[in-house]
């Protein structure tokens, strides 16, 4: 039985896919196959639309506080379907839906990816992790290669003209109070509001 829908603290979180264009040397997949108590979240295929509506169809939505595609891959790999889903769920009322995200979508789809985000997500969380590209490519290792920091970026900005709102985030081990610092003046210059998250390995 694959884990299509699990729940974390308050939210229902999605894990569509396990496709990933990066390669964080912090990434919790290099640890363990699952987190916050989940089943294995590899999964066998990837689930149809259908099957993820039907996964969500199991929880009662409006007792928790969003919904948000993250699992054990890069969500954005399967945008359009998440989008499908997101609409599903939007139908059924006014659920918070956020999109944790390396912001590599527009690499990812050769085209602008943040447009297509209006009216169906309230949230998208950009992984940050450095302060500048070279450090960025270090820690992250995107097979898009040295660009990929700038693309990130981009996305970024765009997003904050679509979606109310735009968090980026740092890892805390991975990141010196002073470098966190710049990152905060990063996203202040991207439209977005700067989180530093604990490491959960």
């Amino acid at each position: 039985m694959m884990t299509i829908t699990y729940p974390v603290k308050n939210g229902i979180y999605v894990n569509m896919t396990n496709r990933c264009p990066c390669a964080c040397t912090f990434c919790l997949r290099h640890n363990s196959d699952r987190i916050f108590g989940s089943d294995s979240l590899w999964l066998e295929r990837e689930p149809t639309v259908k099957e993820v509506c039907d996964s969500l169809d199991t929880w009662n939505l409006t007792q928790y506080s969003e919904v948000v595609f993250c699992g054990y891959g890069e969500p954005t790999e399967r945008l359009n379907d998440l989008l499908k889903v997101a609409a599903y769920i939007k139908s059924k009322g006014d659920i918070k839906i956020r999109i944790n995200t390396n912001g590599l979508a527009d690499l990812i789809w050769k085209e602008r990816t943040a447009p297509k985000l209006k009216g169906l997500i309230d949230t998208v969380s950009i992984s940050l992790n450095a302060t500048n590209r070279e450090d960025y490519f270090k820690i992250v290792r995107p097979k898009f290669g040295i660009e990929s920091y700038d693309a990130m970026l981009r996305f970024t900005k765009e997003c904050s003209k679509y979606v109310p709102n735009v968090v980026m985030t740092v890892v805390d081990v991975v990141t010196s109070k002073e470098e966190q610092e710049l990152c905060r003046k990063i996203c202040e210059q991207v439209g977005a509001t700067l989180r530093i998250r604990p490491f959960e390995g």
